[in-house]
């Protein structure tokens, strides 16, 4: 095929789309569901009409295929599980005793049994359900979710491409099964879960599909050989199918490298590759192969994971150089489009010039389409286009919001010095220990507690003008008094006000800095029904007033025990941000350091003894390759570091991380120079407790003792028994006891049963200490 033809052919494509719907109906729906306020066939009433609105949606906007299956109540890996029969033994009999229950609690638990374990999606801050396998898994087609939905579109007249997680990503997900041996590699079934996804491939075709996608996204990372050879047997098995639909293997987020001449190769009909600015290296790649001849290349130039404009002419150029190397080429986004809000359009607080400069969900596939259309038709059919385009990148390119001399001035005499706490932590341990006065076994909390419907109310009282400042703070002082109270009657040793000021723990900080902009209505699933409003980090960044010294030194006046002081970090400020993709995101990170730095010295000259910085997002935002991880860990950490060490030896940093994988950045952990870290630890059996321990982590460590991300309420007993494994790994007088995380989507009878069955079990093992 020539390229003028090839040009021709090309079409526009999405891998998959935001499942919440404009209103959040999803999210309101399911909770309506666990709340026995909405029927089960009320929530598949509105699954359905969402997901038959979204392919509407994007058939009228020019998309020629539309993805099914990648529509989820919960979690598309949790969804996988069951489409290939991977249940826990301790969930079957709730599967088979109602399917959607046993589903929910698979990824929620019940009061006795506990949900599978939760981690970040690659390098994103949306939270999969991790597959546990073990050399006894059997597995089994269930193909019904994915063979009806695609019968859905097929019915509204819609050509539909269905989504899978593909089998070799699917393994490299998962962990071994509670029991199984630490060293059980999931990847070695493959063998066993190929002819499980032949059967869904076969019901697929049965049912009309002509091509089906399969992410491989695990492929982008560092790969052993014997993953790569996974590989290539898994698609030289699957592409030797006779009955089967065509296969399309989608990547995404980074380069695929290795993989590359692998995937180039196998048997299958088509590759999905990212071509945005973080994946540059997949077209040098590709040409380097001999390209796809014979066949399919959906070209991934629309960044799905950002809310900038694209710019048009470059990524025409990149698709026009592509040209020559498949015999068909299609335009699509870089990932799904899961990852950015719906519609832009819906904004109305934002200046109409900078709101020309963002483009979510919908947007983005008018950008694919307009290029699509460039690509097949010629650029004199999108001239308007790329002319308003040009200015709208010209616009933002000479903003006053993206540069402010004297933020740019501060960040460039930043020194070394600058970075270090003025002591060793071996002496400012001791000049903490002596201030604070805490007991073997200190107890905390992470930081936020229940947002009742009052405290939403209250805030949404204060934006209708229903209630005054005044009125409005009264509420805010209210909460933390109860907060306060319920801490101390309950024996918690370092106490925390609670937070019931903040919409979110980002948005909350970027609300009050300069260069952020919020939105109203830009949502994005974080997990099941956990959806956040990442702030857009357009500009250069400062702190024009204090931010939280306020109340939290308000609940100081309240008590005589310590009140941690509650910040984001600078790294977790720019990872649960739309950040600025025009300059180095080290040179962001250093600014918003700068802005952070102001307000803890601030909370420390209020007479706060004890600061927790939080940066769970250090983890997710590693590169997911690790040729690129040390640049990246250097600024991470130093921008931490400059954060935290100008305040006094006696004054205690703490930090917080959750839900990732942590034994690979344990030497980024320990280079935070942190005196207190608490992480995630309940789903993972103290796992991290064992990886500090390895490392030789030197400071103090709060691996968390109860699941917070589940509504079960554990047993003083449970809470104990983890904490004795903890101890296992860090001596007594390093070890905390806290939650794996904030308690801010907990209910209050929960919270309370729950802390209070963590604080008696940390007198338990206090007792069991003193008396050994």
């Amino acid at each position: 095929m020539t390229a003028k033809s090839a040009a021709a052919a090309a079409r526009a494509t999405v891998y998959g789309y935001p499942r919440q719907g404009a209103g959040r109906e999803l999210k309101k729906a399911i909770e309506g569901y666990w709340k026995g306020r909405v029927t089960a066939e009320a929530l598949k009433e509105t699954a359905t009409e969402l997901r038959r609105s979204t392919w509407q949606r994007l058939a009228a906007a020019g998309v020629h295929e539309v993805p099914t299956g990648d529509f989820s109540y919960y979690d598309h890996v949790l969804d996988t599980s069951v489409m290939v029969g991977a249940v826990p033994r301790r969930h079957r009999s709730a599967v088979d005793a109602d399917a959607l229950d046993g589903y929910f609690a698979m990824a929620r638990g019940t009061q006795d049994v506990a949900p599978l374990e939760m981690t970040k999606w690659f390098d994103t801050n949306y939270h999969y359900l991790v597959p546990e396998l073990g050399p006894d898994t059997v597995f089994s087609a269930d193909s019904t979710k994915q063979v009806a939905e695609f019968k859905e579109a097929l019915a509204l007249g819609l050509a539909a491409r269905p989504v899978l997680v593909g089998p070799v990503t699917y393994l490299l997900l998962a962990k071994p099964a509670p029991g199984v041996a630490a060293d059980f590699e999931p990847l070695t079934l493959l063998d066993r879960l190929l002819p499980v996804y032949a059967s869904v491939l076969a019901d697929l075709r049965a049912a009309g599909a002509e091509w089906v996608q399969l992410d491989e996204p695990a492929l982008v990372q560092d790969r052993t050989p014997a993953d790569l050879n996974a590989a290539e047997r898994a698609y030289r098995d699957l592409g030797a199918l006779t009955d089967r639909p065509k296969l399309l293997v989608a990547s995404y987020f980074d380069r695929l490298g290795d993989a590359l001449p692998v995937l180039a190769k196998a048997p299958i009909d088509g590759l999905a590759l990212d071509f945005t600015d973080a994946a540059a290296a997949n077209l040098d790649a590709l040409a380097a192969v001999g390209g796809l001849p014979g066949k399919r290349l959906v070209a991934g130039v629309v960044n799905g994971r950002n809310i900038w404009i694209n710019d048009l002419e470059k990524s025409l150029a990149t698709l026009g150089t592509l040209l020559g190397l498949a015999d068909q080429v299609d335009v699509a986004a870089s990932c799904s489009l899961l990852h950015v809000p719906i519609d832009a359009a819906a904004e109305r607080d934002i200046d109409p010039q900078i709101l020309r400069w963002l483009a979510f969900a919908q947007q983005k596939t008018g950008e694919i389409v307009t290029l699509a259309k460039g690509l097949a038709q010629g650029t004199d059919t999108i001239a308007a286009e790329l002319a308003a385009n040009r200015a709208d990148l010209a616009s933002r390119a000479g903003s006053a919001i993206t540069h402010d001399p004297a933020v740019r001035a501060r960040a460039a005499a930043v020194t070394d010095a600058d970075g270090r706490r003025s002591q060793p932590y071996t002496e400012r341990a001791t000049a903490q220990r002596a201030h604070l006065g805490l007991p073997l076994l200190p107890t905390t909390t992470i930081g936020s507690f229940p947002q009742t419907t009052e405290l939403r109310a209250a805030r949404a009282d204060l934006r209708a003008g229903r209630i005054d400042t005044a009125g409005y703070e009264q509420r805010i002082e209210n909460e933390i008094r109860e907060v306060i109270s319920f801490q101390e009657k309950t024996g918690i040793d370092v106490l925390v006000h609670g937070e019931p000021e903040r919409n979110d723990m980002v948005q909350y900080f970027a609300e009050q800095l300069t260069g952020y902009l919020a939105t109203q209505h830009g949502w994005v699933q974080s997990y099941g029904t956990r959806y956040v409003r990442p702030p857009v980090l357009a500009g250069d960044i400062s702190r024009p007033e204090p931010m939280t010294v306020r109340w939290t030194s308000y609940a100081n006046s309240l008590t005589e025990r310590p009140v941690k002081g509650m910040l984001t970090g600078p790294v977790t400020m720019l990872a649960w941000s739309f950040v600025r993709d025009d300059q180095p995101l080290g040179d962001t990170a250093r600014q918003v350091a700068l802005a952070l730095r102001d307000e803890v010295n601030d909370l420390e000259e209020a007479g706060t003894s004890v600061i927790q910085v939080d940066e769970p997002a250090l983890r997710e935002t590693l590169p997911l390759r690790s040729a690129d991880r040390p640049a990246y860990l250097d600024w991470a950490t130093e921008s931490f570091r400059l954060t935290t060490s100008g305040v006094r030896p006696d004054t205690q940093i703490h930090t917080h991380m959750c839900y990732a994988e942590f034994g690979d950045i344990v030497q980024a952990i320990d280079d935070l120079d942190a005196d207190v870290i608490s992480l995630e630890a309940a789903r993972s059996h103290m796992q991290v407790a064992r990886e500090l321990a390895e490392h030789g982590y030197p400071r103090e460590a709060g691996p968390g003792v109860y699941d917070i991300h589940s509504p079960r309420v554990p047993s003083a007993d449970e809470a104990a028994a983890l904490l004795r494994k903890g101890l296992e790994a860090i001596p007594a007088e390093r070890l905390w006891v806290n939650p794996d995380c904030g308690l801010k989507t907990r209910g209050w009878p929960e919270t309370r049963a729950s802390l209070e069955n963590l604080v008696a079990a940390a007198r338990t093992v206090r007792g069991e200490l003193s008396a050994s």
